[in-house]
């Protein structure tokens, strides 16, 4: 009897530079100021973010 998979839960931790780490965060640090890897990176947490809200309004 085959096993359906109906959800995939993966985690992962993203390990910073000990320097960053200890740096305060810049005041108004918006996307203007954000790197393009930091922008890269938040759009696609939003297009990950939007994709899940989708599928759970389509259950």
């Amino acid at each position: 009897m085959p096993i359906e998979i109906k959800e995939l839960n993966i985690r992962i931790n993203v390990n910073q530079g000990q320097q960053e780490q200890n740096t305060p965060p810049q005041e108004g640090s918006g996307n203007a100021q954000a790197t393009p890897d930091k922008q890269e990176l938040m759009a696609e947490c939003v297009e990950q973010v939007m994709e899940l809200l989708k599928n759970k309004q389509e259950r």
